[in-house]
Protein backbone atom coordinates (compact mmCIF):
# COMPACT_ATOMS: atom_id res chain seq x y z
CA UNK A 1 0.00 0.00 0.00
CA UNK A 2 1.89 3.01 -1.50
CA UNK A 3 1.94 6.60 0.41
CA UNK A 4 -0.48 8.33 -1.61
CA UNK A 5 0.89 11.96 -0.94
CA UNK A 6 -0.89 15.24 -2.19
CA UNK A 7 0.65 16.96 -4.86
CA UNK A 8 2.72 19.71 -3.27
CA UNK A 9 1.44 22.60 -6.06
CA UNK A 10 -2.10 22.40 -4.38
CA UNK A 11 -0.96 22.65 -0.57
CA UNK A 12 0.28 25.54 1.57
CA UNK A 13 2.51 23.76 3.77
CA UNK A 14 4.54 20.12 2.76
CA UNK A 15 4.16 19.58 7.00
CA UNK A 16 2.89 21.09 9.86
CA UNK A 17 3.50 19.23 13.79
CA UNK A 18 1.71 19.60 16.84
CA UNK A 19 3.57 19.68 20.21
CA UNK A 20 5.28 21.54 22.95
CA UNK A 21 7.88 23.64 22.16
CA UNK A 22 10.31 24.42 25.78
CA UNK A 23 12.95 26.67 25.99
CA UNK A 24 15.54 24.23 26.22
CA UNK A 25 19.24 25.39 28.89
CA UNK A 26 21.86 23.87 28.14
CA UNK A 27 24.97 24.67 30.83
CA UNK A 28 27.16 23.04 27.55
CA UNK A 29 29.74 20.91 28.61
CA UNK A 30 28.96 20.73 32.77
CA UNK A 31 26.25 20.00 35.16
CA UNK A 32 23.18 21.66 35.09
CA UNK A 33 23.72 20.83 39.46
CA UNK A 34 26.79 23.21 39.02
CA UNK A 35 26.76 25.48 36.13
CA UNK A 36 26.46 29.42 36.38
CA UNK A 37 25.70 29.92 33.01
CA UNK A 38 23.20 28.44 30.43
CA UNK A 39 22.48 28.76 26.74
CA UNK A 40 19.29 28.98 25.29
CA UNK A 41 17.94 26.59 22.18
CA UNK A 42 14.36 25.98 21.58
CA UNK A 43 13.08 22.45 21.44
CA UNK A 44 10.47 20.05 21.27
CA UNK A 45 10.26 16.77 19.90
CA UNK A 46 7.40 17.19 17.10
CA UNK A 47 8.53 20.58 16.59
CA UNK A 48 11.75 19.60 15.53
CA UNK A 49 10.66 18.04 12.96
CA UNK A 50 8.77 21.13 10.86
CA UNK A 51 12.09 23.15 11.96
CA UNK A 52 14.47 20.28 10.14
CA UNK A 53 11.99 20.36 7.09
CA UNK A 54 12.35 23.95 6.91
CA UNK A 55 15.53 24.76 7.35
CA UNK A 56 17.66 21.47 6.11
CA UNK A 57 15.52 20.56 3.58
CA UNK A 58 13.56 24.18 2.59
CA UNK A 59 9.79 23.34 2.57
CA UNK A 60 7.31 25.40 4.37
CA UNK A 61 6.17 24.51 7.33
CA UNK A 62 3.94 25.38 10.74
CA UNK A 63 4.29 24.82 14.23
CA UNK A 64 1.29 24.22 16.04
CA UNK A 65 1.24 24.66 19.99
CA UNK A 66 0.23 27.17 22.68
CA UNK A 67 2.83 29.54 24.98
CA UNK A 68 1.94 31.59 28.00
CA UNK A 69 1.82 35.43 26.86
CA UNK A 70 5.01 36.71 28.89
CA UNK A 71 8.32 37.13 27.91
CA UNK A 72 9.57 33.76 28.15
CA UNK A 73 6.94 32.51 25.63
CA UNK A 74 8.52 35.53 23.18
CA UNK A 75 11.59 34.13 23.18
CA UNK A 76 10.93 30.50 21.92
CA UNK A 77 8.45 32.40 19.72
CA UNK A 78 11.64 34.38 18.32
CA UNK A 79 13.52 30.75 18.02
CA UNK A 80 10.77 29.50 15.98
CA UNK A 81 10.72 32.60 13.39
CA UNK A 82 14.37 32.54 13.36
CA UNK A 83 14.14 28.66 12.14
CA UNK A 84 11.80 29.75 9.42
CA UNK A 85 9.05 27.85 10.53
CA UNK A 86 5.39 29.50 10.16
CA UNK A 87 3.97 31.05 13.46
CA UNK A 88 0.21 31.77 12.91
CA UNK A 89 -1.04 28.72 14.52
CA UNK A 90 0.50 29.14 17.85
CA UNK A 91 -2.25 30.38 20.21
CA UNK A 92 -1.34 32.81 23.03
CA UNK A 93 -2.40 32.65 26.66
CA UNK A 94 -2.94 35.56 29.16
CA UNK A 95 0.12 35.32 31.71
CA UNK A 96 -0.88 35.01 35.68
CA UNK A 97 2.36 37.10 36.37
CA UNK A 98 3.35 33.99 38.30
CA UNK A 99 2.73 30.41 36.50
CA UNK A 100 -0.26 29.69 39.17
CA UNK A 101 -2.61 29.26 36.04
CA UNK A 102 -0.82 28.78 33.09
CA UNK A 103 3.27 28.84 32.42
CA UNK A 104 5.78 27.85 29.52
CA UNK A 105 7.70 24.64 29.45
CA UNK A 106 11.82 24.53 30.32
CA UNK A 107 13.80 21.93 29.44
CA UNK A 108 17.30 22.06 31.27
CA UNK A 109 19.23 19.55 29.65
CA UNK A 110 23.27 18.05 30.11
CA UNK A 111 24.89 16.54 26.60
CA UNK A 112 26.15 13.80 28.44
CA UNK A 113 30.15 12.61 27.99
CA UNK A 114 31.75 9.30 27.50
CA UNK A 115 30.65 6.85 30.49
CA UNK A 116 28.44 9.76 31.40
CA UNK A 117 24.66 9.93 29.41
CA UNK A 118 23.00 12.68 28.61
CA UNK A 119 20.20 13.66 31.38
CA UNK A 120 17.40 15.81 30.67
CA UNK A 121 15.40 17.80 33.45
CA UNK A 122 12.26 18.70 32.14
CA UNK A 123 10.35 21.68 34.18
CA UNK A 124 7.32 21.79 31.77
CA UNK A 125 3.86 21.33 33.75
CA UNK A 126 0.54 23.44 33.63
CA UNK A 127 2.13 24.93 30.49
CA UNK A 128 -0.22 26.42 27.95
CA UNK A 129 0.58 23.70 24.91
CA UNK A 130 -0.44 21.24 27.74
CA UNK A 131 -4.29 22.67 28.56
CA UNK A 132 -5.03 22.86 24.54
CA UNK A 133 -7.91 20.78 24.18
CA UNK A 134 -10.19 19.74 21.35
CA UNK A 135 -12.17 22.95 19.63
CA UNK A 136 -9.40 25.09 20.11
CA UNK A 137 -7.90 24.99 16.98
CA UNK A 138 -9.13 25.32 13.94
CA UNK A 139 -8.15 21.96 11.95
CA UNK A 140 -10.65 22.60 9.12
CA UNK A 141 -8.64 25.76 8.39
CA UNK A 142 -5.18 23.76 8.36
CA UNK A 143 -6.21 21.03 6.68
CA UNK A 144 -8.98 21.93 4.28
CA UNK A 145 -8.58 25.08 3.30
CA UNK A 146 -4.77 25.73 3.50
CA UNK A 147 -3.99 22.42 2.87
CA UNK A 148 -1.18 20.32 3.83
CA UNK A 149 0.68 17.41 2.49
CA UNK A 150 2.31 16.09 5.48
CA UNK A 151 1.01 16.12 9.24
CA UNK A 152 3.46 15.26 12.29
CA UNK A 153 2.83 14.54 16.14
CA UNK A 154 3.94 12.34 18.58
CA UNK A 155 3.85 10.74 21.83
CA UNK A 156 5.38 13.26 24.20
CA UNK A 157 2.55 15.45 23.49
CA UNK A 158 -0.06 12.68 24.03
CA UNK A 159 1.80 12.12 27.12
CA UNK A 160 1.10 15.58 28.56
CA UNK A 161 -2.33 15.48 29.99
CA UNK A 162 -5.88 14.39 30.18
CA UNK A 163 -6.92 16.67 27.31
CA UNK A 164 -4.02 16.26 24.84
CA UNK A 165 -4.62 12.79 23.59
CA UNK A 166 -7.97 14.18 22.66
CA UNK A 167 -6.56 16.85 20.75
CA UNK A 168 -4.27 14.71 19.06
CA UNK A 169 -7.15 12.56 18.15
CA UNK A 170 -9.35 15.81 16.06
CA UNK A 171 -6.26 16.45 14.44
CA UNK A 172 -5.07 13.26 12.80
CA UNK A 173 -9.15 12.63 12.18
CA UNK A 174 -9.49 15.59 10.56
CA UNK A 175 -5.87 15.15 8.97
CA UNK A 176 -6.95 11.98 7.47
CA UNK A 177 -10.14 13.36 6.32
CA UNK A 178 -8.31 15.25 3.82
CA UNK A 179 -5.63 13.37 2.50
CA UNK A 180 -3.31 14.33 4.74
CA UNK A 181 -0.06 11.96 5.09
CA UNK A 182 -0.66 11.74 9.39
CA UNK A 183 3.19 10.49 10.72
CA UNK A 184 3.85 9.54 14.72
CA UNK A 185 6.64 9.17 16.81
CA UNK A 186 5.70 7.12 19.56
CA UNK A 187 8.93 9.00 21.58
CA UNK A 188 8.28 6.99 24.61
CA UNK A 189 8.83 8.87 27.97
CA UNK A 190 8.74 7.01 31.49
CA UNK A 191 8.31 10.17 33.15
CA UNK A 192 5.34 11.81 31.48
CA UNK A 193 3.98 8.57 32.21
CA UNK A 194 4.32 8.23 35.53
CA UNK A 195 1.54 9.93 37.32
CA UNK A 196 -0.64 9.47 33.89
CA UNK A 197 -1.67 6.29 34.43
CA UNK A 198 1.44 4.48 33.22
CA UNK A 199 2.30 1.45 30.88
CA UNK A 200 -1.49 0.51 30.90
CA UNK A 201 -2.68 4.10 29.81
CA UNK A 202 0.36 4.50 27.94
CA UNK A 203 -0.42 1.60 25.36
CA UNK A 204 -4.22 2.74 25.69
CA UNK A 205 -3.63 5.93 24.52
CA UNK A 206 -0.93 5.16 21.62
CA UNK A 207 -3.19 2.50 20.52
CA UNK A 208 -6.30 4.21 19.85
CA UNK A 209 -3.77 7.19 17.71
CA UNK A 210 -2.50 4.43 15.89
CA UNK A 211 -5.84 3.47 14.38
CA UNK A 212 -5.42 7.07 12.36
CA UNK A 213 -1.26 7.02 11.30
CA UNK A 214 -0.18 6.47 8.48
CA UNK A 215 3.64 6.67 8.86
CA UNK A 216 4.72 4.81 12.61
CA UNK A 217 8.24 6.37 13.55
CA UNK A 218 9.80 4.60 16.80
CA UNK A 219 12.31 2.92 18.32
CA UNK A 220 12.27 -0.75 19.78
CA UNK A 221 11.58 0.49 23.21
CA UNK A 222 8.79 2.95 21.96
CA UNK A 223 7.13 -0.06 20.15
CA UNK A 224 7.26 -2.22 23.41
CA UNK A 225 6.26 0.58 25.61
CA UNK A 226 3.49 2.65 24.01
CA UNK A 227 2.20 -0.65 21.54
CA UNK A 228 3.03 -3.62 23.39
CA UNK A 229 4.86 -5.50 20.90
CA UNK A 230 8.04 -7.39 22.23
CA UNK A 231 11.59 -7.23 20.49
CA UNK A 232 13.14 -10.25 21.65
CA UNK A 233 17.32 -10.74 22.48
CA UNK A 234 17.30 -6.61 23.52
CA UNK A 235 19.25 -6.53 26.84
CA UNK A 236 18.49 -4.13 29.28
CA UNK A 237 21.17 -1.61 28.44
CA UNK A 238 20.27 -2.38 23.98
CA UNK A 239 24.03 -2.53 23.86
CA UNK A 240 22.75 -4.36 20.37
CA UNK A 241 19.67 -4.34 18.46
CA UNK A 242 18.78 -7.75 16.92
CA UNK A 243 18.03 -7.16 13.34
CA UNK A 244 15.83 -9.41 12.02
CA UNK A 245 13.88 -10.05 15.80
CA UNK A 246 12.78 -6.22 15.27
CA UNK A 247 11.66 -6.99 11.85
CA UNK A 248 9.70 -9.71 13.13
CA UNK A 249 7.78 -7.34 15.41
CA UNK A 250 7.45 -5.14 12.77
CA UNK A 251 5.41 -7.86 10.83
CA UNK A 252 3.25 -8.51 13.49
CA UNK A 253 2.20 -4.83 14.03
CA UNK A 254 1.16 -3.77 10.35
CA UNK A 255 -1.09 -7.06 10.94
CA UNK A 256 -2.67 -5.70 13.54
CA UNK A 257 -2.71 -2.19 12.15
CA UNK A 258 -3.26 -2.45 8.62
CA UNK A 259 -3.64 1.37 8.11
CA UNK A 260 0.58 1.85 8.48
CA UNK A 261 1.78 2.36 4.85
CA UNK A 262 4.99 2.58 6.45
CA UNK A 263 6.76 2.33 9.63
CA UNK A 264 10.88 3.57 10.82
CA UNK A 265 13.33 3.09 13.86
CA UNK A 266 16.63 4.33 14.56
CA UNK A 267 18.83 1.84 15.12
CA UNK A 268 21.25 3.19 18.26
CA UNK A 269 23.48 0.99 20.18
CA UNK A 270 25.23 3.13 23.00
CA UNK A 271 29.06 2.32 23.89
CA UNK A 272 29.69 6.01 25.52
CA UNK A 273 27.67 8.87 25.75
CA UNK A 274 29.62 10.14 22.61
CA UNK A 275 30.13 6.57 20.61
CA UNK A 276 27.56 5.29 19.25
CA UNK A 277 26.46 3.16 16.61
CA UNK A 278 23.98 4.50 14.21
CA UNK A 279 21.99 3.51 11.85
CA UNK A 280 17.77 3.37 10.73
CA UNK A 281 15.46 0.89 9.00
CA UNK A 282 12.21 1.42 7.39
CA UNK A 283 8.99 -1.02 6.37
CA UNK A 284 6.98 0.28 3.01
CA UNK A 285 4.69 -1.93 1.06
CA UNK A 286 5.73 -5.18 2.38
CA UNK A 287 9.50 -4.44 2.42
CA UNK A 288 12.38 -3.73 4.30
CA UNK A 289 14.74 -0.85 3.43
CA UNK A 290 17.76 -0.54 5.30
CA UNK A 291 19.94 2.95 6.28
CA UNK A 292 23.65 3.59 5.30
CA UNK A 293 25.66 2.66 8.37
CA UNK A 294 27.61 4.69 11.17
CA UNK A 295 29.49 2.52 13.52
CA UNK A 296 31.50 4.06 15.74
CA UNK A 297 29.48 7.36 15.62
CA UNK A 298 31.10 10.62 17.75
CA UNK A 299 28.19 12.49 19.57
CA UNK A 300 28.35 15.83 20.41
CA UNK A 301 24.93 16.28 21.44
CA UNK A 302 22.21 13.25 20.87
CA UNK A 303 19.30 15.14 21.94
CA UNK A 304 17.19 15.53 18.54
CA UNK A 305 18.84 12.50 16.36
CA UNK A 306 15.52 10.85 16.42
CA UNK A 307 13.81 14.26 15.47
CA UNK A 308 16.20 14.66 12.98
CA UNK A 309 15.78 11.29 11.13
CA UNK A 310 12.21 11.76 11.01
CA UNK A 311 12.31 15.18 9.25
CA UNK A 312 14.71 13.86 7.02
CA UNK A 313 12.45 10.41 6.49
CA UNK A 314 9.83 12.35 5.35
CA UNK A 315 11.51 14.55 2.84
CA UNK A 316 12.69 11.66 1.24
CA UNK A 317 8.95 10.48 0.66
CA UNK A 318 7.82 14.16 0.03
CA UNK A 319 10.83 14.84 -2.31
CA UNK A 320 11.10 10.87 -4.15
CA UNK A 321 8.41 9.22 -2.75
CA UNK A 322 10.82 6.29 -2.07
CA UNK A 323 11.68 4.39 1.34
CA UNK A 324 15.43 3.69 0.35
CA UNK A 325 15.91 7.02 -0.09
CA UNK A 326 13.76 8.41 2.65
CA UNK A 327 15.55 6.03 5.00
CA UNK A 328 19.27 6.97 4.33
CA UNK A 329 18.10 10.96 4.07
CA UNK A 330 16.86 10.34 7.91
CA UNK A 331 20.06 8.45 8.86
CA UNK A 332 22.51 10.68 7.63
CA UNK A 333 20.24 14.07 8.81
CA UNK A 334 19.54 12.52 12.31
CA UNK A 335 23.58 11.77 12.20
CA UNK A 336 24.80 15.35 11.39
CA UNK A 337 22.21 17.02 13.80
CA UNK A 338 23.77 14.58 16.33
CA UNK A 339 27.58 16.44 15.94
CA UNK A 340 26.32 20.09 16.47
CA UNK A 341 24.28 21.62 19.94
CA UNK A 342 21.21 21.75 20.77
CA UNK A 343 17.39 20.22 19.50
CA UNK A 344 17.74 21.50 16.14
CA UNK A 345 19.52 20.46 13.47
CA UNK A 346 22.28 22.97 11.86
CA UNK A 347 22.54 20.78 8.82
CA UNK A 348 22.05 21.74 5.22
CA UNK A 349 20.56 19.74 2.51
CA UNK A 350 24.64 19.99 0.68
CA UNK A 351 25.67 18.39 3.84
CA UNK A 352 23.00 15.69 4.01
CA UNK A 353 23.54 14.81 0.30
CA UNK A 354 27.80 14.97 0.42
CA UNK A 355 27.55 12.19 3.33
CA UNK A 356 24.32 10.50 1.86
CA UNK A 357 26.70 9.79 -1.45
CA UNK A 358 29.75 8.91 0.51
CA UNK A 359 31.78 12.26 1.10
CA UNK A 360 34.12 12.34 4.17
CA UNK A 361 35.05 14.85 6.72
CA UNK A 362 37.78 16.28 4.90
CA UNK A 363 38.21 19.88 5.87
CA UNK A 364 36.05 21.52 2.83
CA UNK A 365 37.30 25.24 2.18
Amino acid sequence: MAIDIKPAESCEYACVSLGEVMLRLDPGEGRVHTTRQFTAWEGGGEYNVTRGLRRCFGLKTAVVTAFADNPVGRLVEDFILQGGVDTQYIKWVDYDGIGRTVRNGLNFTERGFGIRGAVGCPDRGNTAASQLKPGDIDWEEIFGKRGAQWFHTGGIYAALSATTPDVVLEAVKCAKKHGTIVSYDLNYRPSLWKDFGGLKKCQEVNREIAKYVDVMIGNEEDFTACLGFEVEGVDENISHIPVEAFKAMINTAIKEFPNFKATATTLRAVKTATVNDWAAMAWHDGEFYESLQFPGLEILDRVGGGDSFASGFIYGFLSENDPQEAVDYGCVHGALAMTTPGDTTMASLKEVKKIKAGGGARVDR
